[in-house]
């Protein structure tokens, strides 16, 4: 993943949360519904932003919150012993129903075309499943590639709070339109590389 370096940051944040919410016997399921419910008021702040500005930095915001939750519930899982392949189920459902939400209510609300949307949905959601497929071929999972699921995010989170300082458009799109083109080009790259990762690997 091309945001690997943030990780170390990022644990120092995510632990210390981790051990509050493990304190008050918070469950990992709890903290991934959160997430979802962030996810989908973020999707539902994107597709209104063009008409009410203000909501793109609530977006931004809201999916900043949907990545700390969701990174959250796996560690709560891991640090109190609660991980189950239930719960780690529940978390990759919730991870694509929370990019689709956030992804389609852009380019609903008409930053990008839908079809450029409907690529970048396709290769966010191929990506996923590739990452997946590879343990089910008793490969271990693989999450390899230049834009993973923390990557698109950042990449959402920049543009989110880009675009509501600087609406305007540049060469035709937004600054969040530029940033699902992106996705759609780098989630196809990222594709590419797990299937060639994993065909590699195949007897």
């Amino acid at each position: 993943m091309t945001f690997n370096a943030l990780r170390p940051l990022a644990t120092r944040v995510i632990d210390p949360l981790a051990d509050f919410f493990i304190k008050y016997e918070v469950s990992p399921d709890t903290v991934s519904i959160v997430s979802l419910i962030c996810a989908f008021f973020a999707g539902i702040s994107f597709y209104l932003s063009p008409e009410y500005k203000d909501l793109t930095l609530l977006a931004g915001i809201l999916v900043v919150f949907n990545s700390l939750f969701d990174a959250l519930d796996g560690a709560i899982a891991r640090k109190s012993n609660r991980a189950t392949p239930r719960g780690d189920f529940l978390d990759h459902v919730i991870d694509r129903y929370s990019d689709t939400f956030i992804i389609c209510s852009i380019f609903f609300a008409g930053y990008v075309s839908w079809q450029i949307g409907v690529v970048a949905i396709v290769g966010v959601l191929l990506t996923s499943y590739l990452g997946t497929q590879a343990q089910a071929l008793n490969l271990g999972r693989y999450y390899g590639g230049i834009m993973g699921r923390a990557d698109r995010l950042i990449v959402i989170i920049i543009a989110a709070f880009s675009g509501s300082v600087y609406p305007a458009p540049i060469m035709g799109f937004s600054i969040l339109g530029w940033a699902v083109i992106l996705i759609a080009v780098t989630s196809h790259i990222t594709a590419i590389q797990r299937i060639y990762y994993i065909w590699q690997r195949l007897d």
